[in-house]
């Protein structure tokens, strides 16, 4: 365990609860009318990290009638590889009687406070909690979470219980993809220091936050990509349109 006199905490990814960075703005020199004799490395540096980040944001002939940015042909797509949805059932649930009565769950309360259901098609897991909340994860498509929560609720109710399908959500989509190169972090976090964080003694990938999306990106060095916080596949695949001209000027030779 890292000790606490150097600003660590038990969280193994400190770095995610930084401040947000759609707070922070691009960098804009625009308004500061400099001399040659005025002007410093620095601010040429700068100057040249702000052009690289407006050649490589998606035009808007990257983006349909929607607003949202497209994948092109050769580019790799995103797999879906999880998505996490609530359901509410609308009744109190008596879990250890739940446990008795139905199939394939588990009840272990002094672990954990909520029974674990699991149906093979499609392949899910569910978190069921005695208020009549459902926690569903494993499914690979919207539709896919939304069949399992039907199922979740009609076993219940055969159990003996009257059960509703209310307030179905999407919370979370996670996908991953690999662009076929291997990617320098480190360039890539300065260039673009107000939206990544790269500590590779604490995490060994880079952690990408996009200004106008809420999905958060892992980038690691051999190519392989992580999006998740997405609440849709649609603001997934946006986020990776907007990461992937990044990377590749960063692709190692």
């Amino acid at each position: 365990m890292l000790g606490k006199d150097r600003g660590y905490s038990h969280d193994p990814f400190p770095f995610l609860g930084r401040s947000n960075p759609k707070q922070i703005p691009y960098p804009n020199l625009s308004n500061k009318v400099k001399t040659p004799l005025q002007t410093s490395h620095t601010d040429r540096q700068t100057d040249s990290q702000t052009e690289t980040m407006s050649q490589t944001s998606p035009s808007q002939e990257q983006r349909n009638e929607h607003g949202i940015a497209r994948i092109k042909a050769d580019w790799p797509c995103p797999k879906i590889q999880n998505i996490v949805a609530t359901v509410n059932l609308d009744c109190r649930l008596p879990l250890s009687q739940l446990s008795q009565q139905a199939r394939n769950v588990e009840y272990k309360p002094k672990k954990f406070h909520a029974l674990i259901m699991r149906i093979r098609e499609p392949r899910t897991t569910t978190l069921i909690f005695n208020s009549g909340k459902m926690v569903i994860t494993g499914a690979k498509s919207v539709e896919d979470a939304r069949l399992a929560g039907r199922k979740h609720a009609r076993a219940i109710m055969k159990c003996g219980h009257r059960t509703r399908f209310l307030d179905f959500k999407v919370q979370n989509v996670v996908g991953s993809v690999s662009v076929g190169f291997p990617i320098r972090l480190e360039g890539l976090c300065a260039a673009h220091y107000q939206f990544a964080t790269y500590e590779p003694e604490i995490f060994p990938g880079l952690v990408y936050r996009l200004a106008n999306n809420p999905v958060v990106i892992l980038v690691f060095a051999n190519g392989k990509i992580v999006l998740t916080g997405a609440k849709s596949a649609d603001s997934m695949f946006e986020a990776f349109a907007c990461i992937y001209p990044l990377l590749l000027d960063f692709r190692l030779a």
